[in-house]
Parts: structure tokens; sequence; C-alpha cells
């Protein structure tokens, strides 16, 4: 299976038996042919056994701070905050899942499902939602539930991927149990396979943290579009709502999208008319096989459908169109439906889903933007420098014109994101400390030394 061209040896040498093992079984069924591909290797090593270590070693950076060890009581899972339960109702929804693929010998399926739960669940939404809660400060009751909730992601994790990748999930196991010493099994494969608790799988929460997910990566996508940074605040989102219950699943994540994507606030429209233009066209895919010779004067017609029209079509899910004394009746996937750019504004749309982005940066905006800029150098500088996660600094900055007002407006912004107990611009900077960072473009000195 593995071809001519490439020594399976060499492999396992240099990319590691469970890389190549996932690859293998994740790509295609054991007993389907697959054409290897060594990149494909690498990169199930890189995004999703990487992913996974970075994770463990997030947790394991700050717990060994806090001396977490999970002896502390256990916080019901009712009491934690919603996004704990989320990823927690994700979780049992992944066991069940591949509990039954395993049964039925698809360990495909299993692994697949395993993968997209570390890389886009856990790993690119809770881990990266959730940081704030793992930094500094007393063993809170929020921050022993994040620790909890996500050890127990960690090691479930280790137990429903052991079938697949044997070494490395035993090696996670080992390296999390024997801190916390919650099993008395020394071996991911002498534990019992994980059970689902299916009071703890709430369909609703999983539903309202999709439409989260899905809007926050639309967003971002229009940031892209027009390259402008995450960590450029902006001023406000537009979102169109089809019915009062997609606005109140909408508006339970509300706060949790605005973070996500820097932006400050959201308005809801009912009615889009003369707001976001709206464009029609046949899915020929969908209607050739069905219509074949009207197809012309379907597509003439979809195309002539007035603004009004179209929004009740997708407000309705359903339109008759007459072609030739024949009633066509249209249905939404029938069809593809986008919105317009606004001068002012990006529109992305994905299936239902439509927000529109206010690309206008202020003066206030843009100074907000350089301070957050700021963390993200002293940041680095910080790791660079091997300082501890709980050192306290002192951050100087050499006057210019550019700074000026964003550091003196987010100075205590800049301190309190960075453990800087002063945060100061002085006309020149002095001393063997110094670096030269780059701000949008502008070269700045900067100073930042350990308390």
């Amino acid at each position: 299976r593995l071809g001519n061209a490439v020594d399976p040896f060499e492999t396992i040498e240099e990319y590691g038996t469970d890389p190549l093992r996932w690859y293998l079984l994740t790509n295609a069924q054991p007993w389907d042919n697959l054409k290897f591909d060594i990149s494909g290797v690498d990169e199930v090593r890189r995004k999703f056994f990487g992913t996974l270590y970075n994770t463990y070693s997030f947790f394991a950076l700050y717990a060994n701070v806090d001396n977490f060890t999970y002896r502390e009581k256990e916080i019901p899972v009712d009491e934690r905050p919603e996004i704990d339960r989320w990823i927690i109702s994700l979780l049992n929804s992944l066991v069940k899942e591949a509990g039954k693929c395993y049964e039925d010998y698809d360990l495909t399926r299993a692994g697949r499902a395993i993968r997209d739960f570390v890389t886009e669940n856990l790993s690119n939404w809770y881990v990266r939602l959730n940081r704030k809660r793992y930094w500094g400060g007393e063993q809170s009751k929020d921050k022993l539930a994040a620790y909890q909730t996500l050890y127990f992601c960690l090691e479930t994790i280790s137990r429903l991927a052991a079938p697949i990748a044997p070494f490395y999930m035993d090696k996670l196991y080992m390296d999390l149990n024997g801190v916390t010493g919650r099993h008395e099994e020394h071996s991911v494969h002498l534990t019992l396979f994980p059970e689902y608790d299916q009071s703890l799988i709430d369909k609703e929460l999983e539903e309202r943290m999709d439409i989260a997910q899905k809007i926050s990566s639309m967003i971002l996508g229009l940031r892209r579009k027009v390259n402008i940074k995450v960590r450029q605040p902006l001023a406000k989102i537009i979102v169109p709502v089809p019915d009062e219950s997609f606005k109140n699943k909408f508006e339970s994540v509300r706060n949790l999208i605005l973070a996500e994507v820097n932006v400050k606030e959201v308005e809801y429209i009912d009615d889009t008319a003369g707001i976001l233009i709206k464009k029609i066209k046949p899915n020929f895919k969908v209607l050739g096989p069905r219509y074949g010779k009207l197809m012309k004067e379907i597509s003439s017609a979809v195309s002539a459908m007035t603004q009004p029209e179209i929004i009740s079509f997708e407000s309705t899910g359903k339109q008759s169109i007459t072609i030739n004394a024949t009633t066509v009746d249209l249905a939404l996937e029938d069809v593809e439906i986008i919105s317009e750019d606004i001068p002012g504004w990006q529109v992305a749309n994905e299936g239902k889903l439509t927000v529109a982005l206010d690309i206008t940066v202020t003066d206030e905006l843009r100074y907000e933007g350089i301070a957050r800029e700021f963390v993200n150098r002293i940041q680095n500088i910080r790791k660079e420098s091997g300082f501890d996660v709980t050192d306290k600094i002192t951050v100087l900055i050499e006057d210019h014109d550019f700074i000026r007002e964003a550091v003196k407006r987010h100075s205590s912004y800049i301190g309190s994101q960075t453990l800087a107990t002063i945060v100061s611009i002085v006309p020149s900077i002095i001393g063997n400390n110094i670096r030269e960072i780059d701000i949008d473009e502008v070269v700045v000195r900067i100073s930042v030394r350990k308390n």
C-alpha cells in the first residue's frame, strides 16, 4: 500500500509510528487502497499531534504554577460556565460517536471525529477563548472549573484515541494520571473505554455554539479580505435575523462572538431591504437534472426576482414561478442567495447566515489597536527573555508621534495584560535591554525588564 517510492521504516523513524498509523487509518478504511503521500503524514503530525501536544503543554504550564492536582472537590458540571458545559457536551457526543464507530470497525470515522474535536473545538475554540481564566490570581471556582474541564477533555481523548495512537496516548495518559492519581491503572491500555453521559449532552447548546463558530469564522474571513488584523478593534456588525428563535440563540453567544472577532457592537435587523442588496441565481446542479430544457427560462425568471421577492423567498424557504404555463416550485437548495457589500462594509454569507462588518477605523479604534499590538510584542519579549509567567515587569517606550496617544490612553490596559507595573513613555532609552519592534510598519524602541 505504501508504494515503492517510500521506505516505511524511514517514515516511521522520521515521523513516528503513531502519526503514520493515524494517517493511514483516517485517510482510508484499512481494507481500502490508499494513495500514500508522505506530506500527509507530516501534516497529521503537525496538525493533530502537534495541536494536542500544544494543548497539553498549555494546561501543564499553568497547572504546575497553580499546583493543580485534581484533588480539589469536583465542581458540578451544571455550575460551570456555559463554554465548559458546551465542550463537555461535545466530548460526550464524541464518546458516543467514537464508541459506535469502534464497535462497527469504522476506525476512519472515529479518528476523524477525534481529530476534529481536538483541532477545531478543544484547541482552536475552547482553549483559545479561555486562556485568561488560567492566568494569575487565586484559585477561584471559575479557574478550578477551567482546570477540571480541560483535564477531563485531555484524559478522555487519551483513552478514546489509544486504539489508533497507542504510544502517544499512553504517554499523555501517564503524564496526566501520574500527577493526579485519578486512576489505579498505570497505562491507558488497562483502563476501560470511556462511557458517555447522555444527561450532559445539550444539543441546543451545541447548536448555539456552532452559530458562534460559523459567524466568527465569517467575520474573520472578512477581516482577512481587507487586511485588517484581529488585534484592531472594529465598531459594529449587522446580523439579519430570520426569526426570534435565531435571535435568541445569537444573543446567548453574542459577547463570545464580539470578543472573538474584536468588534464592539452587534445590530440586529429584521428586514434587509435597503440595507443589504441580495442577489439570487439558480443552482444548476440541482435544477438541471429536473428541468433540463426549461433551465434557460428558469434562470431568467430567478435572476429577475425583486429584492422583496428574494427576501420573502429566503424567509419562507419556497417560491413558485411560471414557465410556459408550467409551475416550477423552488426551495432554498434550488438557488444561491448572496448579499453584496455596501459602502464602508463587508458582507459574508454561509447558508442561511449573513453578517455585515463595519470596516471603518476611527482614531479611537486605531489607538486601541496599537495598544493591543504593544501587548503582543511585550508578551513575545517576555517569552524570549525567559521570564516566568508570574514575573512583574517595567516597560519603557521611546516617544514617537505614531504611538504617543495610544500608549497614554491605554497604558493601564497594556500593564494589566502583560503584568507590567509601569508602562511609561520616555524621551529616549539607554541600556542593554533595548528592543526595536514594529507597530504597523513603524519602528519603536522599547525596554522590558523584570522588576
